[in-house]
């Protein structure tokens, strides 16, 4: 326990000077000449004899100490009497030699990036497959953290050392069964949904097939009937990147109805507004078969309902839907976007089939029919043809969202 405890302590070490470190070679690598002379420069010079000599034990590092090594040199070199002198050569030795101290620095980072990333990843899955069934608040709040961390280290755009250490690790199978194993607490599932979600950005081209595959996208929508609007919010970022392929699967595996089923959450309404962010996703990127399958679960009655509540209305009720100017557009663009925010299900109806008009996933005469289909519901769901009107109107010319 004692060496453990005494192994953290010398990381976090470590990782406290690696990160000041990264910094320095970060302010070198874009002004070589300006920074050259700096305390911090100074100071990363001197690492090797100001006891971190810890710091390059690790082998992990040995390149970085090699490439510390050598741009020590360098700068030594350039502080020699006959390194300021002026003269065309002397000119072109400067350029060079400040040309190599940016890449140095460049190395430098990425070494100290690449260990960063290696102890994140190690630690993270170490935490987690160690840690026992009955796992208490602080551990919950430690991989929420670590899970945070990692979610926002793949946010930054792909990397290929950082692909191939989540892949030895195993990183997407850890992620999955903190989503899908139903003892997890709800943050820490949800901490762990949105890593999968941030490695589905990182790269599609591998994590896509994951998704598919695997019981993720049923733990989501489970989750959400569980009142996790971050569930919902995952399964909308995974929609938008993996798009009509995912909905697809949606449709295939019976999800749908649950989806829809989210709408009626009374009691929830940040859970209905999510839900209905999942559904206008859907109708861009859904076949046919999709959009069939909310339909008959009675989608269209359920947003004439969202929009006739409090948190509804029609945005043609407010005027100027058809105004030129260009001061007055920007003007009715704004007060629309303030009204939604504070009525997220205004006009929720007629920006369901604008997204079936603009959406990806159908013909054109698939359109056709399902506009005709939705006004015939809608007459259907209002109570009188005066109820009915306002939202026929949306549907027949369109709203400005």
């Amino acid at each position: 326990m004692e060496e453990e405890t005494q192994r953290e302590d010398n990381q976090q070490q470590v990782l406290k000077v690696l990160e000041a470190l990264k910094q320095i070679s970060r302010n070198l690598k874009n002004k070589p000449t300006q920074n050259l002379n700096s305390n911090s420069i100074k100071a990363l010079l001197e690492l090797e004899t100001e006891g971190y000599t810890i710091l390059f034990k690790d082998p992990n590092l040995q390149n970085l100490s090699n490439h510390l090594t050598k741009l020590k040199q360098i700068i030594h070199n350039n502080h020699l009497p006959n390194s300021h002198t002026h003269g065309i050569r002397s000119f072109i030795r400067r350029r060079i030699t400040n040309h190599e101290i940016s890449k140095l620095a460049e190395s430098i980072e990425t070494e100290i990036q690449a260990w960063i990333d290696r102890e994140s990843v190690e630690n993270l899955v170490k935490f987690v497959q160690n840690s026992d069934g009955d796992t208490n608040e602080d551990d919950d709040d430690e991989k929420v953290k670590l899970l945070t961390q990692f979610e926002n280290r793949v946010l930054q755009g792909f990397n290929r050392d950082l692909q191939d250490l989540v892949l030895k690790f195993k990183v997407f199978n850890v992620l999955e069964t903190l989503v899908c194993n139903p003892k997890n607490s709800l943050k820490l599932k949800e901490a762990a949904a949105f890593a999968v979600g941030g490695l589905v950005e990182f790269n599609k081209d591998v994590f896509v097939g994951e998704v598919l595959m695997g019981p993720i996208i049923p733990a989501l929508i489970s989750m959400g009937s569980s009142t996790s609007t971050c569930s919902i919010q995952v399964l909308c970022s995974l929609i938008r990147s993996i798009k009509s392929p995912l909905v697809d699967e949606i449709e295939t595996n019976g999800l749908i109805p649950k989806i829809i089923k989210l709408l009626g959450l009374e009691n929830e309404p940040s859970i209905r507004v999510t839900a209905l962010d999942c559904v206008l996703e859907i109708g861009y990127f859904g076949r046919k078969e999709a959009v069939d399958a909310m339909l008959e679960e009675g989608l269209v009655k359920k947003l004439v309902e969202l929009q006739r509540s409090q948190l509804g209305g029609c945005l043609i009720d407010m005027g100027d839907r058809f105004e030129d100017d260009d001061e007055k557009v920007k003007t009715r663009d704004r007060r629309d976007r303030e009204y939604l925010e504070e009525h997220p299900f205004v006009s929720c109806v007629s920006r369901f089939w604008i997204q079936l008009d603009v959406g990806e996933g159908l013909r054109q005469r698939e359109k056709r029919a399902f506009k005709l289909e939705i006004l015939q519901r809608v007459r259907e769901a209002c109570d009188s043809d005066s109820d009915a009107a306002t939202i026929l109107a949306e549907v027949l010319w369109g709203s400005s969202l």
